[in-house]
C-alpha cells in the first residue's frame, strides 16, 4: 500500500509506506528485532518504491548501471518483537547531482509509535564510478 503521508512533528512527505510483520527468526535472545534486521526491512521498503516508479535494478545492471548505498545513519528509537506489525515510510530527497537520500521512518501498528529513524543515502554507479542518473530524479519527481 503507498499513500503520501506527512508526519506532524518533521513535515515530511512520504512517497509510501509498505506494511511488515516481525518474523520469529528475526528477533534475538532477548526477544527483540535484531539490530541489522532493521536494515532490511528499510532496504526492502526501498526497493518496492523504486520498483512502484518504474525501476528494473536488472536491467539496470544488464546496461552496466547499478545502485548502491554509500551511508546509512539510523537511529532506534523503541524495539520491535515478535509478531508485531508495523509500518516503512519512505521519503526521498536529491542531494547534489548524484546522491539520492532517502528518509525512512519504523512506525508500530496500531499505535504509530515511532520505532526507527533512518537516512540512506546512495548513488548511481558505472564501472564503479558515481554517475548522474537523471532518469531516477525524474521518476521519483525530483528534477
Amino acid at each position: 500500500m503507498h499513500k503520501t503521508k506527512i508526519s506532524a512533528l518533521n513535515r515530511i512527505e512520504y512517497l509510501a509506506e509498505l506494511e511488515f510483520i516481525v518474523r520469529d527468526y528475526e528477533c534475538d535472545l532477548q526477544g527483540v528485532v535484531n539490530n541489522a534486521n532493521y536494515l532490511h526491512y528499510l532496504e526492502h521498503a526501498r526497493h518496492e518504491l523504486l520498483i512502484s516508479k518504474g525501476v528494473n535494478f536488472s536491467q539496470l545492471h544488464k546496461e552496466g548501471t547499478d545502485l548502491i548505498v554509500t551511508k546509512t545513519e539510523i537511529e532506534y528509537k523503541f524495539p520491535l518483537r515478535s509478531r508485531d506489525r508495523f509500518l516503512v515510510r519512505t521519503a526521498v530527497r536529491k542531494e547534489g547531482l548524484i546522491r539520492l537520500t532517502f528518509i525512512q521512518d519504523i512506525y508500530s501498528i496500531p499505535d504509530e509509535k515511532l520505532i526507527v529513524k533512518a537516512r540512506v543515502t546512495g548513488v548511481a554507479t558505472k564501472q564503479g564510478k558515481p554517475v548522474r542518473f537523471d532518469s531516477i530524479f525524474n521518476l521519483l519527481g525530483l528534477t
